[in-house]
């Protein structure tokens, strides 16, 4: 992935209905070489698909929880990860290493869906032996986007992008943190 790609990437993780003539005026390509980077990356697998962001709340799954599951053996692996893959309400299933075996992430209507989630669909599972829910509470950081490699120049610790601009001008970074919160 050079340069051009990564800026693409960052630009549509942030606005994916942007036109190719608008992607490719803020890469620098003509609309048709941008579409046609995009298909390439699509091709590669680095991009995967075209989705909406919901608002969880707005479409009745306002509760989020942590669910750690414990597998009695490996032989019953695959018929719990065909039980979560039906469970629309489990949005990702990691299988990690530590104490359980499984971290699951729901969203679900509340604690009585939750409830449910838990009882009729992953306790009643044979090869379930513990599991442990965590309910969240609130979120300050969430996204779908891993982190891409820095472009030229640039650096993790300069802050974002409006600390990068002022940094270049000679304005300090308190100046730049106290006018993000709106401070004289």
């Amino acid at each position: 992935m050079d340069t051009i790609d990564l800026k693409a990437i960052r630009l549509l993780a942030r606005d994916a209905r942007r036109s190719w003539a608008e992607l490719g005026e803020a890469i620098g390509l003509s609309a048709p070489a941008a579409a046609e980077r995009v298909r390439r990356l699509e091709e590669r697998g680095v991009i995967t698909g075209w989705e909406a962001r919901l608002d969880a709340r707005a479409v009745g799954a306002g509760l989020t929880a942590f669910i750690a599951v414990s597998i009695a053996n490996r032989r019953d692996r695959g018929e719990f990860l065909r039980t979560v893959e039906r469970a629309p309400e489990i949005q990702e299933c990691h299988h990690v290493a530590g104490e359980e075996d499984y971290l699951l992430k729901v969203r679900c209507r509340d604690t009585e869906a939750l409830e449910r989630l838990l009882t009729q669909e992953l306790k009643a599972h044979d090869g379930v032996v513990r599991t442990r829910t965590t309910v969240v509470l609130s979120t300050a950081k969430e996204t779908a986007l891993p982190p891409l490699p820095l472009l030229p120049g640039e650096t993790r610790e300069g802050g974002g992008e409006s600390a990068r601009k002022a940094k270049g001008r000679g304005t300090s970074r308190k100046a730049v943190l106290r006018a993000a919160k709106g401070a004289p």
